[in-house]
């Protein structure tokens, strides 16, 4: 029976407060990594954050942690070359280099998203990772790509939709269904969507609380 990915359905008051309590303490850096060898120990649980360049990742996670320049957005597709890990309660948040189109030499591009498939398939305290669409644009053939992985690796991942605030009515509608057809195909997605705006703060409260919930 095929999934149809509805739309997440916004959390009970315990769990927004849960997820407000979690973000509410200091967010901090822990280190970026180049290499599996320099991953911070796998003592607690961890979700972490894809998404292909310029999809807004930096400031989703700044708006989920309420930190204007905990994830720094560059204007550069590609800049983010590190997995950067952040705590966040006793959690690691996790920030993976953008994939697709990347303004690197082709031998950089190469060697992050060796290293982006290592981490997804050998990391035992992953719980979830996010997958950002850009909902202006709806699934692409590269965000499959990131999926296929994830399905190989048998993580978990949902996808958040970013930018909802960018498109109304029917284009948003063309968008999800969009992204729904290309979820069908995909054994490890979440059968939820989860629909944001970083600018507006759309669905920052329910993605902390569903956070919290896998802490």
């Amino acid at each position: 029976m095929q999934m149809h990915f509805p739309e997440a359905e916004t959390p009970d008051d315990h769990a927004i407060e849960k997820g407000r309590l979690l973000f509410a303490g200091e967010t901090t850096f822990v280190k970026g990594v180049v290499a599996m060898d320099g991953l911070p120990p796998a003592d607690r649980v961890e979700v972490c954050f894809a998404g292909r360049s310029n999809v807004g990742k930096s400031s989703l996670i700044n708006a989920l942690t309420g930190r204007k320049g905990l994830a720094r957005a560059s204007n550069t597709p590609g800049r983010t070359q590190e997995i950067n890990y952040f705590t966040a309660g006793d959690i690691y948040v996790v920030d993976l280099p953008g994939y697709g189109f990347a303004n690197a030499p082709v031998a950089v591009v190469e060697k992050w998203q060796r290293l982006l498939k290592q981490y997804l398939q050998g990391r035992q305290t992953l719980r979830r990772v996010f997958v950002l669409i850009d909902a202006r644009h709806g699934a692409k053939a590269v965000d499959e790509e990131i999926m296929s992985l994830l399905d190989s690796a048998a993580v978990t991942f949902q996808v958040v939709m970013t930018k909802i605030d960018k498109l109304k009515g029917a284009a948003l509608a063309e968008s999800l269904a969009k992204t729904r057809a290309a979820l069908a195909k995909h054994p490890a997605a979440f059968p939820e969507l989860l629909l944001t705006s970083s600018e507006k703060g759309e669905g920052i409260p329910t993605l902390r609380a569903i956070i919290a919930g896998i802490a």
